[in-house]
């Protein structure tokens, strides 16, 4: 089995696992109704999905 021939530096030990930090979801606004979902995903408040109508949603109010 392969052994390091030298020790890695720190620097280069937390550019590597800097890497594997956590990231907060990216999310965007419906352009229909404005509120804010995930990517590539149809809008749960309107049911639209990329300008065409793909979910039937009920009107709550």
């Amino acid at each position: 089995m392969a052994v390091p021939k030298r020790r890695q530096s720190k620097s280069r030990q937390r550019k590597r696992q800097g890497a594997n930090r956590w990231k907060a979801p990216t999310l965007k606004t419906c352009p229909e109704c404005g509120t804010t979902i995930p990517g590539h995903v149809a809008c749960p408040a309107c049911g639209s999905y990329r300008g065409r109508q793909v979910l039937d949603v009920e009107a709550t109010a």
